[in-house]
């Protein structure tokens, strides 16, 4: 069975002989300088290097689209639920009843779909006329 050997303290706080002292400028381990005492060292007049201020990324893009559409979903939720008064609708032969809110809120959904699609039909347009050229 293998023992070992007893821990002696004195060796720990002791410098050992083979290693060189420090830089007399230097501070030894475990001593404090005197509170407001500064040295003037290289270091000091070197100035900090300017934040570099950070590009947007996509993550934040993304984050902040989301927060965006959160807030407004709510805000379409409140309206929605403060115009529950229904209203009758007539299209060609076709009659029904919804509550007025739900109603706006299709009428916008339609409108953005119109939108959308005038939007890609001048996109394809514009990708034809490239691939022309």
């Amino acid at each position: 069975m293998h023992r070992r050997p007893e821990r002696d303290d004195r060796a720990m706080t002791e410098r050992p002989a083979d290693l060189p002292e420090p830089p007399p400028d230097l501070p030894v381990r475990g001593q404090l300088e005197p509170q407001g005492a500064t040295k003037a060292t290289p270091e000091s007049n070197v100035r900090p290097a300017p934040e570099i201020p950070l590009d947007r990324s996509r993550a934040a893009s993304t984050w902040t689209g989301l927060v965006i559409g959160v807030l407004v979903l709510i805000l379409l939720l409140v309206f929605i639920l403060q115009n529950l008064d229904p209203v009758t609708m007539e299209m060609f032969v076709w009659e029904f009843t919804l509550p007025l809110g739900v109603s706006l809120l299709l009428s916008a959904i339609a409108g953005a779909l119109v939108m959308a699609l005038a939007g890609g039909v001048r996109i394809l347009q514009i990708k034809r006329a490239a691939k022309r050229r």
